[in-house]
Parts: C-alpha cells; structure tokens; sequence
C-alpha cells in the first residue's frame, strides 16, 4: 500500500513521539516507523517502570509513564504508525530533497517530503545466551525485558547477568516473586552500589538467591513453558534452579541497519547534524536524540526534546521558504489537528 504524508518519522521513541507534536503544530503529518511492536522505544521496552528523575516537571516518572503521555500528546494530529517495520530503502525522488520514498520490510510504501531520524542507537535486540532450545521458550518463558511486573507475581524467576538491569528487577521483583535466584559469573556485580548492597542485604536474610560464581548451562521445560533452569559453576558443579521464567540481561546488540546505507555522514555510528536545525549532509533528512552527534552533544533525552523541535520548524521552512511564519506559544495558539 502506497501513503502520502509531510514527514516520515523513524523511530518511535520518546524523542520521535515528541517530534509527531512538534510537526503537527506546524501542520506536518506525519507517518511514524518503528522495528518495535509498540511505541516508545527503549524506554519503554528496557524500563518500563523503572524511575526516570531528569524529565523536568516530573520529580519521577517511570519509562512506561513518560511513554503513553507523549503518545497522548500526539494523537490529536492523526499520526499513522507502521509498528513491526524496518525501513529497507530511501529513495531520494527529486534534487531538492523535498520528495522521498521510504520502503519498510512489511512492504508500506511512504511517499513523503522530509526524513526525521529519532532512531535512538538505531535497530537493537538482545544478546541472546547459546543454549540449546531457548528458541522454544523465548517470548512466553523467557524474556529480555519487562513489560509488566505483575506477569511474575507469585512465580519462580531467574535473573541471568550483573549490571543495572539485572540488580534492579531482582530488587524489585523480590517484592512478588516466589522466589528470586539471580545467576552471575561473578560474586561482584556491575550496579549502582548502593543497589548492589541492597541485593547482597536480601541475600543475606533470605528473599533473593544468589548464585555465583555461575553461568547459564541448560534449559528443562515442556512445550514453551520453563521448569529448571541449568546452571555450572566455574569449577564444573551443575545447580538446577526451579523457574516458571528466565530474565536474560546481557546487554543489547546495536545495529544501525539500512541507516548505514544512507549517505549520512555518520561518525561512530552516530549521525552528524546542524545543531541549529538538526540537519544531516542530505537534504530533506534530519536525526534527532540518540542518534544525532555534535559538538558537546548531551545525550539527554530532553536534548532530544528541543532537536524535536528544531528539527520540526526546519522542516516547514525547508518546505515552505516563502511562508512567513509567526512563532507563537502552545498557550496561545492551542492544539489544532493537522
């Protein structure tokens, strides 16, 4: 199927969500790509309900909340989300750069005017533990990240690795689970400290496992659902942990995807712009958040914010150089749909 919009928007984070804001008060439709399945990107995906404290206005906001807001945000100007895609090709239509085609893996056909990059650290998915057969469990009994902490209420969990991620759900799920076992390689963790005495304090009175120093060995189950998880020491002892489910957090792989393929004048795997406009060397294509590099760059995800905002009213004086457009304030101008 074949669209027309203003504005493609690649990534659905909360820096493209908020870019779907700034395009529509400027009366820019937008269409929005995004590999995920759902809105908000990382933050939504690896966090969900962990606190976010830099958010101003919000003394703490969890990645979920921040999420469904800027989507609400959004909505009123009408954008389309193509959730489940990844952008195989850019065709730059006209010299200008004012008329694209933007083709996604599920076939969606986007004829638009401008590009904007919100990427984040471009297509990532999970590194995967080597053990036979996770294929069969993962999406029902294994899991690379949370959506919803109630899912483990009552359940026999085992956590795999020893950064941030790990700690903080084993302390917070200790809270509902049956049972909490966290598997490490190590007897040391990679986390905050004061989080990595909290988890060693649980320990000590009972309410999480620790097993170190360990490493995943085997899964046992039937169907898709988990029963033990296999476990071996560096020394070669096996440990089998009962587990209604499996948390695997061992990081992320980062591709940029098709994105390399662009033209873009990237720079370690980040996109150079315009500071003041968000532009990239291509004309018509701006990136903003993550993916976008400069000068003192802050990856902040209120930077990202502002480029947003830049990067929208860029776009409309790209588009329409003639258009004598008089900036005014949400508060006086309000929220009219595209």
């Amino acid at each position: 199927m074949t669209y027309q919009t203003d504005v493609v928007i690649v990534g659905a984070g909360p820096v493209g969500l908020f870019a779907i804001f700034e395009c529509g008060m400027l009366r820019l439709k937008c269409h929005v790509i995004d590999t995920l399945d759902a809105v908000g990107g990382q933050c939504a995906a690896l966090y969900p309900e962990k606190p976010i404290y830099d958010i101003p206005a919000y003394p703490k906001v969890t990645g979920a909340e921040l999420v469904e807001n800027l989507h609400q945000q959004c909505l009123p100007f009408n954008p389309t989300f193509h959730l489940g895609h990844q952008v195989t090709s850019v065709e730059q239509l006209d010299e200008a750069g004012k008329s694209w085609r933007v083709i996604t893996s599920k076939g969606a056909i986007i004829e638009c005017k401008s590009i904007i990059i919100a990427a984040g650290v471009g297509a990532f998915g999970p590194n995967r533990p080597p053990l036979d057969n996770i294929e069969q469990f993962e999406g029902h009994s294994i899991h690379y990240y949370v959506k919803s902490r109630e899912a483990f209420k009552n359940k026999h969990v085992v956590i795999a690795g020893g950064g941030d991620s790990a700690v903080d759900w084993a302390l917070s799920l200790s809270e509902i689970a049956a049972s909490v076992s966290v598997v490490h390689r190590r007897p040391k963790f990679r986390a905050a400290p004061e989080s990595e005495a909290r988890l060693n304090e649980l320990a000590t009175q009972g309410q999480i496992r620790l097993i170190t120093p360990y490493q995943l060995e085997g899964l046992e189950g039937n169907d898709n659902q988990l029963t033990h998880v296999i476990v071996k020491s560096m020394d070669g002892e096996i440990q089998s942990l009962r587990a209604d489910y499996l948390l695997a957090f061992f990081g992320l792989s980062m591709n940029l995807g098709p994105i390399a393929e662009w033209g873009l004048g990237l720079e370690k795997s980040h996109i150079s712009i315009n500071p003041l406009t968000a532009a990239t060397n291509r004309p018509g294509v701006y990136a903003i958040g993550d993916i976008a590099t400069y000068d003192h760059k802050l990856k902040l995800i209120l930077t990202g914010f502002a480029e947003a905002a830049q990067a929208a009213h860029a776009i409309r004086h790209f588009l329409y150089p003639d258009e004598i457009i008089h900036f005014e304030y949400s508060t006086t101008k309000g929220i009219q749909a595209a």
